[in-house]
């Protein structure tokens, strides 16, 4: 007589998702009703997110460790990497293409008057931060080894644990000891962060309240036209582009592949952030049966380069700005300018609001005159910035999937089970790679798979 299956426990994490989506709906009452109480509650929002940005450059930096430890040719995470980067390029330039195409389509911003108050808003978004090309690749080289981590830089924290990983590769069996060690090290940043996200719908109501009570119904009746295109724009990319790219590459079908990623939506929706959901895209993207190599590699790196939503926001509004002050662009004006904004996303990744001051950044550089015009769409930009981040999100999800099956480190078997459901992803500690609470043993180099498949 076969032993009894073990009790199975029930997920309770469902219930912390749906109290997101009503503190969601109570954070736009609030937000409607008194709005000037609404924007006080602001730093709820930001302590949220700040919580979970705490946690990504461990994360990375354990991920790419184990991953690179566990690959026996160095050439292997090349090659990951110049996928990773010539992917990002082409899927930039499609979504430039896209935003070009629609915002000369809606011609939004004919006939608007550009205030002093909107030119000194607009000025204002200049952001400090955002560096200039040579700069920004100067920067991703850190100050100390641990400065890396005590400063949030999240390119830094790749350079030093790509380096830690060939290091430890070359060690051989000498690094083995490191590498569980680092394992368990991941353990418990994955435990730490399922418990802060039990914090989830407090952030959600404070980050939601605020933003609705900023901009109110006034600013978006005016914007209206600018708001509706960009949010379809992002709909055809993700679900058209996207989806046949994912189709045509894995056979998979693009909703049932975001039903899998639904929570991680829900948490970017309610925050404004994609990066909130960074840590949780890594671990799911591992449980899904995509190796640690190309997770490691192509999720951190994505975030920086991979911008789709950005590249699309950025078209669209350059195009609503030159209407709106008056000074129209010619095709042959556009593409140059595109082309510079472009370059310029990556001098401003990591700065807070990227979206508007790299806007602002790459105008002031490239053509000063619009600069002015920024101030139009300062009232709408967070409300643009949840679309903005879904469709990064969407478009570094999908990248992940697509270089895992052109390198080959993708278990296709595992994939089918899992978005069938059969292998549920473990909520409580975000990893699914230990039976019987026995932690994996890291595998002896060689091999070039994932590590410790459940």
């Amino acid at each position: 007589m076969a032993p009894a299956a073990p009790a199975v426990k029930r997920d309770r994490t469902h219930y912390l998702y749906i109290a997101v989506i009503g503190a969601v709906i109570l954070g736009i009452a609030v937000g409607l009703i008194a709005p000037d109480f609404a924007v006080e509650l602001k730093p709820i929002g930001t302590g949220f997110v700040n919580l979970i940005k705490m946690m990504i450059s461990p994360i990375i930096f354990c991920t790419i460790v184990l991953g690179i430890g566990s690959v026996r040719k160095a050439a292997k995470v090349g090659a990951v990497g110049g996928i990773a980067l010539g992917y990002f390029l082409v899927m930039s330039l499609v979504a430039l293409a896209i935003g070009l195409v629609v915002g000369n389509v809606l011609d939004p911003g004919s006939g608007l008057a550009v205030t002093d108050a909107v030119k000194e808003a607009g000025q204002g978004q200049v952001a400090a931060e955002a560096l200039p090309p040579v700069e920004f690749v100067l920067s991703i080289i850190p100050t100390t080894m641990v400065s890396a981590f005590t400063e949030g830089e999240v390119l830094q924290t790749l350079l030093v644990a790509l380096l830690a990983g060939f290091a430890l590769q070359a060690m051989g069996s000498a690094g083995q000891p490191i590498l569980r060690g680092i394992d368990h090290i991941q353990r418990l940043v994955f435990r730490i962060l399922a418990m802060v996200m039990w914090a989830a719908p407090i952030g959600a109501f404070g980050a939601i309240a605020a933003v609705t009570g900023s901009a109110g119904l006034d600013a978006l009746k005016s914007l209206a036209v600018l708001m509706l295109g960009f949010y379809i724009t992002c709909f055809l990319f993700v679900f058209i582009v996207l989806g046949a790219l994912l189709r045509a590459v894995t056979g998979l079908n693009i909703f049932t592949f975001f039903k899998y990623l639904g929570r991680e939506f829900l948490l970017i929706l309610s925050t404004s952030s994609s990066e909130s959901a960074l840590p949780r895209l890594i671990a799911k993207m591992e449980h899904l049966g995509v190796g640690k190599p190309v997770v490691g590699i192509t999720v951190p790196t994505g975030y920086s380069f991979n911008l789709d939503g950005t590249m699309i926001y950025m078209t669209m509004a350059s195009l609503y700005i030159a209407d709106a002050m008056g000074t129209p662009m010619s095709i042959g004006e556009q593409i140059p300018l595109l082309l510079f904004l472009l370059i310029a996303s990556k001098g401003a990744a990591g700065v807070s609001g990227a979206g508007l001051a790299t806007l602002a950044g790459g105008l002031q550089s490239h053509k000063p005159a619009l600069v002015d015009g920024v101030g139009l769409i300062v009232g709408i930009d967070r409300f643009m910035s949840e679309a903005r981040a879904l469709t990064n999100f969407a478009g570094n999800a999908v990248a992940t999937v697509l270089i895992g099956t052109w390198t080959k480190e993708i278990d296709k078997d595992r994939v089918a089970q899992v978005l069938a459901g059969q292998l549920p992803f473990d909520e409580k500690t975000l990893l699914d790679d230990h039976q019987d609470g026995v932690p994996a043993e890291v595998p002896e180099q060689g091999g070039e798979k994932e590590l410790a498949k459940a």
